[in-house]
């Protein structure tokens, strides 16, 4: 499996997926400002990939920490965790991760500074292997909406790329294709930094599944001729009213979807669902810098001094969401019934 990210004893190690799919090399983090750097310039990305990533962060940064009391400790942890939360506004898993890590802080101060340390890098690598729990989890789910045979669409990457092995949306796939089915991927190319060409192409072609790079603007046609029998892709923040945001122009692909009358499902984890925030007009939009659109490869494609707009994701309003699928199971409309009943079952322990 594809090791996207994985804490060693000199730092945090990532495979840098800017480089990818010509160059597989990684990227060895020693510092908590170092992990903060490759979160924001997108060397690991997706939404569960960044949550174990700010975690792996704080733990790295504790474990360097010269404090000589606890609360010297916790105020480092705080300017810590406030760095790696400036990094990438959208994905909510990357404050679920700090959350989750300060309270695992506090439940720890009473004993000493070794053991707090070593406590909040054990709770980090539990992250990870939960993460990719979830995904296998998930992936079972999905796999029974996925068709016996035919296409489906997927934008953007929400493989073992976007996470900490398996994948999401992609973990989906994978569980359909175990289970026998007969799929075959066409991954839009998503525009403007390529994931779904350089990293989804590349990971489903090193695990041998059928794939069919096609450009962003051919959704619609490959959905009228019908090759895509269903379309799955993964999340940043889905709303308490099952409206999500996910990488700009999955609005458009779900749009499409629903004049074609193909399933258009989102594949998540729970930490992804963001109950706090009642609709997808309240999600922030990051907004990333203009070269990404006007450049390829280094290669500038624009006239100089055109004006840019490169919102890096768009919210997918939940009436063309056919489920969400989640470690815990399959939600469907009225999302704000059935996302409220996985976290009710989360609560108690189910």
């Amino acid at each position: 499996m594809i090791q996207t990210l994985e804490w060693t004893d000199s730092g945090v190690r990532f495979i840098d997926q800017t480089k990818l799919p010509t160059e597989e090399t990684y990227v060895l983090c020693k510092t908590h400002e170092q992990v903060a750097d490759v979160i924001r310039d997108m060397v690991v990305r997706g939404a569960p990939a960044i949550g174990v990533s700010a975690a792996m962060g704080i733990a790295l940064g504790v474990k360097n920490s010269k404090a000589s009391t606890v609360g010297e400790l916790k105020a480092e942890f705080d300017q810590i965790s406030e760095l790696i939360g400036k990094t990438r506004p959208t994905a909510v898993n990357l404050f679920w991760a700090i959350a989750r890590m300060r309270e695992k802080f506090e439940a720890l101060r009473v004993r000493p500074l070794p053991q707090i340390k070593q406590g909040l890098i054990e709770e980090a690598q539990r992250m990870h292997a939960e993460d990719i729990a979830s995904n296998r989890a998930m992936g079972r789910y999905g796999a029974t909406l996925m068709p016996a045979s035919g296409g489906v669409l997927t934008h953007c990457n929400a493989g073992a790329l976007a996470t900490c092995g398996y994948g999401t949306a992609l973990g989906v796939i994978r569980a359909a294709i175990e289970q026998g089915k007969k799929v075959h991927v066409y991954a839009d190319e998503t525009r403007p930094f390529l994931q779904g060409s350089r990293l989804t192409a590349w990971e489903l072609m090193k695990d041998g599944i059928p794939t069919t790079v096609i450009s962003d603007n051919m959704a619609g046609a490959m959905m009228r001729q019908g090759k895509i029998a269903a379309v799955v892709v993964g999340a940043d923040r889905i709303a308490a009213n099952g409206d999500v945001a996910n990488k700009i122009g999955t609005y458009t692909v779900a749009v499409l979807a629903k004049e074609h009358g193909i399933p258009f499902y989102v594949a998540a984890p729970f930490s992804t669902i963001d109950l706090a925030t009642a609709d997808g007009g309240k999600i922030p939009i990051e907004q990333r810098n203009a070269k990404e659109v006007t450049h390829i490869a280094g290669k500038q494609m624009v006239p100089d001094g055109v004006q840019v707009e490169n919102p890096a994701f768009d919210v997918t309003p939940a009436k063309y969401v056919t489920a969400i699928v989640t470690e815990r199971g399959i939600a469907r409309a009225p999302y704000e019934a059935s996302l409220q009943k996985l976290a009710e079952e989360i609560a108690v322990g189910v």
